[in-house]
C-alpha cells in the first residue's frame, strides 16, 4: 500500500511542469547527480569515457520532452545532432537514445518526423544507433507509426517496447528484426491498457524477451532485476543464443557492481545516460519505480 502511494507520489511530481522549470534553476539536487551525468555535452562524453575504461559501452539522452514550441524542438535537435557529433569526434563507444515529443510531436507529426530525419542523416553518417524511447500509451502508435516511415530508409533506428502494456507481445512481433529495447515500463497508465500486478508484468517481460530472441532479432534487455537476468542467461545458454545477439542494458549510477560483473562474465552492457538540465521528470520516474531509489536519493542529498 505504502509502495503504492509513493508511487503515485512520484509520478505525479514528475508530470509537474511548474516543478519542471524550478528543477532547472536549482540544478542536479537531490541525489540526481549520481544518477544524471551532467548538463552539458562535455560532461557526459567524459561518463561515457569513464564507463568504455571499464569495458562497458552506453547510449546518451538529452533530457527532455513534453515540448511544445517548435524553436525548443528544434533547438533540441541541433542539439541531438551535436551530441552525435560529439560522440563521433571523441570516439567513444555510444549510441543515442531520443524522446520524440522533444522533437516536437505534440506540436506536428512531419515537424517530428523531420527532425528525426535530420538526426538519423547525421548519425547514419558517423555510423551511430539511435533509440527512439517510447514515452506514455497515448505516444505509442504514433511512435511506432513513425518509426515504421524512418526504417524504410534507416537502417539504424530502433525503438522501446514496454512490457507492462497489454500490446507488447503483439508489437514484438509486428518489430520482427528491428533492434528493440524491451523494459518494464516506467509510466503510470490505466488498467484498460496495462498490467498493473508485478507478477504479470514480469511474466509478459519475459515472454517478449524470449519471443523477440528467438526471431533472431537483435535484443537489448533493460533490466536491474537480478532474477530476470539470470533467466535470460539460462534461456540464451539453452537456445544456443550467441551474445552477439543481445545486450543487457541499465541506467546510470544504478546497480555499478552488477554492470561491471556482467561485462566480465562476457556479456555487452551498455549504460543509458541521462544528461542535460531538464532533469527532473526523469529523477521523479526513477525515484517511482522502487522505494530503494528514495533511500538512494536522500544518501546523495546527504553526502554534499
Amino acid at each position: 500500500m505504502l509502495e503504492t502511494i509513493s508511487k503515485n507520489f512520484f509520478m505525479s511530481l514528475s508530470q509537474s511542469k511548474a516543478l519542471n522549470k524550478a528543477a532547472r534553476k536549482w540544478g542536479l539536487k537531490f541525489g540526481a547527480s549520481q544518477v544524471v551525468a551532467g548538463e552539458t555535452i562535455e560532461t557526459a562524453i567524459e561518463a561515457v569515457k569513464k564507463l568504455n575504461e571499464k569495458g562497458l559501452v552506453a547510449t546518451l539522452d538529452h533530457l527532455g520532452e513534453f515540448v511544445n514550441n517548435r524553436d525548443e524542438a528544434s533547438e533540441a535537435t541541433d542539439y541531438c545532432v551535436r551530441t552525435l557529433e560529439a560522440i563521433a569526434k571523441s570516439g567513444v563507444k555510444s549510441g543515442l537514445s531520443v524522446k520524440m515529443t522533444q522533437l516536437g510531436l505534440d506540436i506536428d507529426k512531419q515537424f517530428c518526423l523531420d527532425n528525426m530525419r535530420k538526426i538519423l542523416d547525421t548519425a547514419k553518417k558517423y555510423d551511430i544507433f539511435v533509440r527512439i524511447d517510447m514515452e506514455d500509451y497515448a505516444r505509442c502508435q504514433v511512435t511506432l507509426d513513425i518509426l515504421q516511415e524512418l526504417r524504410q530508409t534507416y537502417d539504424n533506428v530502433g525503438t522501446v517496447i514496454q512490457a507492462y502494456l497489454f500490446r507488447a507481445m503483439d508489437d514484438v512481433k509486428d518489430l520482427k528484426g528491428v533492434p528493440l529495447r524491451l523494459v518494464k515500463g516506467a509510466y503510470k497508465e490505466s488498467p484498460e491498457v496495462a498490467y498493473q500486478d508485478k507478477k504479470d508484468i514480469d511474466e509478459n517481460y519475459m515472454s517478449i524477451i524470449k519471443e523477440h530472441l528467438l526471431s533472431g532479432s537483435y535484443t537489448a534487455i533493460a533490466s536491474h532485476d537480478h532474477h530476470i537476468i539470470a533467466k535470460v542467461k539460462e534461456f540464451v545458454k539453452e537456445h544456443n543464443i550467441p551474445n552477439s545477439q543481445f545486450e543487457f542494458q541499465m541506467l546510470y549510477g544504478f546497480r555499478t557492481e552488477m554492470q561491471q560483473s556482467l561485462a566480465q562474465e562476457g556479456y555487452k552492457v551498455r549504460i543509458y545516460i541521462p544528461f542535460g538540465d531538464d532533469w527532473f521528470g526523469y529523477f521523479m520516474r526513477r525515484l517511482a519505480e522502487r522505494p530503494q531509489n528514495v533511500a538512494f536519493a536522500f544518501r546523495g542529498f546527504f553526502s554534499k
